[in-house]
């Protein structure tokens, strides 16, 4: 909030000269209490960040591998929170995007492994200050663009000087190769002046399913790196046939 000064007399007198000064004073307030509840939603990712970062490290303790890649997280701009609002009918208001906008704090969690997304997100559910408001799937059952993700709408409390304010945040769990493809997709599919089309959709399609038997394979593999067959030898057929489970399990086309 340092950032956010208000202007003096001196300031307000030249903005009268243009502006009716209640309407400058009435602007002024607005932006003041739009920058305070942004600073409440960055107070939330990082609390949440917080919790993963944890997480990580209890995890590192117990088995000597961490499951987080990394973690990044991001704060809706102004532009998009007022294109969604009016997109779904509400008034562009600060009581609005706090009550109908879930994700205007992102936190993304990427997992060195598929096994890890559910660890992760199962551990997190458990605390007794998150409340999961909504849950999608995608990993299980992915888009049709191929996209893969799992999505958590949660609630966390965040504790001011005076006061206990209860945010919302939406939190993106996904591997390597899932956030890999979705960036990729992201630059190709958003590009300027360019028309996608079936072919392309298809082949945009096809990676997505190497990308998923990649995670499949990827899992196996630690599996046997970090728990072993206790004498008994993996084969490439083996291999195959867990993999193979692995996709029925995911409904993966």
């Amino acid at each position: 909030m340092a950032d956010l000064l208000i202007p003096d007399d001196s300031v307000m007198q030249k903005l009268g000269e243009v502006f009716n000064r209640d309407m400058v004073e009435f602007a002024l307030q607005k932006t003041y209490s739009f920058a305070k509840l942004m600073s409440y939603y960055r107070c939330a990712m990082m609390e949440i960040e917080t919790k993963f970062n944890v997480l990580n490290e209890e995890f590192s303790l117990m088995f000597d591998r961490q499951p987080i890649n990394s973690i990044k997280t991001r704060l809706k701009n102004p532009i998009s929170i007022r294109e969604k609002l009016i997109r779904r009918g509400y008034e562009m208001s600060v009581e609005s995007i706090e009550e109908h906008i879930n994700d205007v704090a992102g936190i993304r969690v990427i997992c060195s492994f598929l096994d890890d997304v559910y660890m992760l997100a199962e551990a997190l559910k458990k605390q007794d200050d998150i409340e999961v408001i909504t849950e999608k799937d995608y990993i299980k059952k992915p888009k049709a663009n191929g996209y893969r993700s799992l999505h958590l709408i949660v609630s966390v409390p965040i504790f001011l000087q005076q006061e206990k304010r209860v945010m919302k945040a939406e939190i993106q769990l996904r591997t390597i190769a899932m956030d890999s493809w979705a960036s990729l997709e992201h630059q190709l599919h958003y590009k300027k002046d360019n028309d996608f089309d079936t072919l392309m959709e298809a082949e945009l399609k096809y990676c997505a399913d190497l990308s998923a038997e990649l995670d499949a394979r990827m899992d196996l593999l630690r599996t046997e790196v970090y728990q072993g067959r206790q004498g008994e030898e993996t084969t490439g057929i083996d291999i195959l046939q867990a993999v193979a489970g692995k996709f029925t399990d995911s409904d993966i086309d």
